[in-house]
């Protein structure tokens, strides 16, 4: 049972998102007349088991067992050309089992041989403005970009703290811009500067308060078609140019599709890890038919270096997946892929996928040449009536090999629910 104490801190936090608009703002129809606010409960289990160890640890196994919340708040604008508003997100994160000799799952604060806290929490707010179809937050931010995905895929989301622009004033096209100054991590209630992974190796020997960005995207031909390109710095430390390519393309019965990409990626400013050299290129291929899509990717490495991201975040390269990244330096890697929507077999709300993907070429610096390979199995349900209708269950299987990092078996269950509150 969740101890009360707890449910306090959820409804606390849900109080504080929802509460205090000022009368100013609340007089306006726009402010209240467009908000909305959803509650999401996410309850997860994970576990790995570790074996060819490498590196110093000398940890077997992380398993952990959480229940999150995720409230996401967001008000109207204010009439008048220039609009003003308000976002909130509130974050609870309770632990159900843990212990120092199982941590680091990524779901609890803490790291193997630390016990993990009873819960932690967080509540963030943005204030946003809007001209026209152009939009300026202020604040606690989620940003999904070519250069810095959102990343949630452990119980709570990561969020960032500094400013956005957005603007939609041409038809088709989206220009952004931000920079932000700290980043809270998926299991910390805290934030603090950035730091890097270079291929699958974090690296925290140096740490940055400046992530600055810019990009656009144009999607025309129906929107079928899409194009981007983008820039992104993080201060004294890396710095990336990102160009992409979309295409969704009907034929018959069939809808193809791709997705090409390259990155292009080196040191920047003072170097505060050292030289950087890493050119990324990625392909994904698919092809659907009723229920059935089929894909085929195909990824590589160039330079002295692994690929560069933020900690701890995912990156939109085609072969990376939920355990290894296939980005290590000069890696060549394949992806086979099927998924199956059972919608097409009369049973709405079933899905199931599997997939297989084999790296090699991999410059290990050690005198041999690096191989991995993983195996995905994922299968989704969400009931579609009765009194739990909504509820998610997701459960992945997933076994990832290496001759040059540590194994790893690895099995999910997550449940999720949303309330919509307004």
């Amino acid at each position: 049972m969740i101890h009360q104490a707890k449910l306090s801190r959820l409804a606390l936090t849900i109080s504080l998102a929802c509460a205090g608009v000022p009368a100013a703002f609340a007089a306006e129809e726009g402010f209240l007349g467009g908000a909305s606010a959803t509650l999401h409960a996410r309850n997860y289990y994970f576990s790995r088991d570790f074996s060819d160890i490498v590196g110093p640890s000398t940890q077997s196994k992380a398993e952990e067992w959480a229940q999150g919340f995720v409230l996401n708040a967001q008000s109207g604008f204010t009439d008048g050309p220039v609009g003003f508003g308000l976002d909130a997100i509130g974050l609870l994160g309770l632990k159900l089992d843990s212990s120092p000799d199982r941590a680091g799952t990524g779901l609890l604060p803490g790291a193997y041989g630390e016990q993990a806290p009873d819960d932690y929490s967080r509540l963030g707010v943005a204030a946003k403005m809007r001209i026209s179809k152009t939009v300026l937050r202020v604040g606690e931010l989620q940003p999904n970009l070519p250069v810095l995905t959102a990343t949630d895929n452990r119980l709570l989301p990561n969020t960032y703290q500094g400013a956005s622009l957005v603007s939609n004033e041409i038809d088709g096209l989206t220009l952004q811009g931000g920079q932000l100054r700290s980043t809270s991590l998926r299991n910390e209630a805290g934030d603090g500067e950035m730091a890097t992974i270079i291929g699958y190796r974090p690296n925290f020997s140096a740490t940055s308060d400046r992530f600055n960005y810019a990009g656009a995207d144009y999607a025309f031909n129906g929107n079928r078609t899409s194009v981007g390109l983008w820039y992104a710095q993080l201060e004294d430390i890396y710095n990336q140019r990102h160009a992409s390519l979309k295409h969704s393309q009907p034929m018959g019965a069939w809808t193809l599709g791709a997705n090409l990409g390259f990155y292009d990626s080196a040191e920047d400013g003072d170097q505060l890890i050292g030289k950087l050299d890493n050119q990324a290129f990625y392909s994904l291929l698919s092809a659907k038919h009723g229920g059935h899509t089929f894909y085929l990717g195909y990824q590589a490495m160039y330079g002295d270096d692994g690929f560069p991201r933020l900690f701890v975040t995912v990156s939109p390269l085609g072969n990376e997946v939920p355990t290894y990244e296939f980005a290590s330096p000069d890696e060549r890697s394949w992806q086979l892929r099927y998924d199956y929507d059972f919608a097409a077999m009369g049973v709405p709300g079933l899905v199931a996928g599997v997939r297989y993907l084999k790296g090699d070429n991999v410059d290990t610096g050690r005198g041999f040449e690096g191989k991995d390979f993983e195996r995905d199995l994922d299968i989704g349900y969400v009931l579609q009536s009765g009194a739990l209708k909504g509820l998610g269950v997701r459960v992945r299987n997933v076994t990832a090999r290496s001759n040059y990092r540590t194994d790893i078996d690895e099995n999910r269950l997550i449940l999720t629910y949303t309330w919509k509150l307004f």
